[in-house]
């Protein structure tokens, strides 16, 4: 009797909780749902301004003439272009759970690609810029995400080296593997405490700022 009424009140327990937690992670999981929403519409959206530009571009460029600022234009809305299809693909790896296909590119070239759409926006903010790529260097593995490491790098240091500063992109190889090194030159420099969270998600070294 003691063990039918003990598993009659585990059952009602078990019930209770089911009952509940549908309940309570309902907002979580309808919200989860708009935010996935909101992401894919935006990423649509985006990509109407981004066929505009590039074909104004070209429209431009025909009757101009190539230059650096239309390549770097071009350069710059590719990149655009290929950020809102990753907004529209991260909203549906959950769902498809899609796996990557490491391939062979060549790393010396697309390195050097990225860092030349940079150098024109370093000379006009007063920076040097030298870029150091060792030729005919490739790399077995996702080139878009490469591509994004460098853009990332070099805008961190573009933003956050002084006007006058220094920056240097160096692409070599180092036994067996390949150095990627980006620097810059700081107003002043980091204290050690700070060195251990540069790589933390959204931390500003600005105490201003991490409110």
């Amino acid at each position: 009797m003691r063990i039918l009424l003990a598993v009659l009140g585990l059952c009602a327990v078990l019930a209770l909780l089911l009952i509940l937690s549908s309940r309570i992670v309902r907002p979580v999981a309808e919200s989860y749902e708009k935010q996935r929403r909101f992401i894919t519409d935006a990423g649509h959206e985006l990509k109407t301004p981004m066929t505009i530009i590039s074909a104004d571009v070209d429209l431009a460029e025909m009757d101009c003439g190539e230059n650096q600022w239309l390549i770097d234009i071009r350069r710059q809305t590719q990149r655009l272009t290929s950020l809102t299809a990753d907004l529209i693909y991260l909203s549906r790896m959950e769902e498809e759970q899609p796996r990557l296909s490491p391939i062979e590119f060549p790393l010396s070239d697309a390195v050097e690609e990225i860092a030349q759409s940079f150098a024109a926006l370093a000379t006009s903010q007063g920076k040097a810029f030298s870029i150091r790529v060792q030729p005919m260097l490739s790399y077995l593995g996702d080139e878009k995400a490469i591509r994004q490491l460098v853009s990332i790098l070099l805008d961190n240091a573009l933003k956050y080296s002084p006007e006058g500063g220094q920056l240097t992109l160096t692409l070599e190889k180092q036994g067996r593997g390949t150095l990627l090194t980006v620097t810059n030159t700081v107003d002043k420099p980091l204290e050690r405490a700070q060195l251990t969270r540069l790589f933390d998600r959204f931390y500003l070294t600005d105490q201003s700022r991490n409110s």
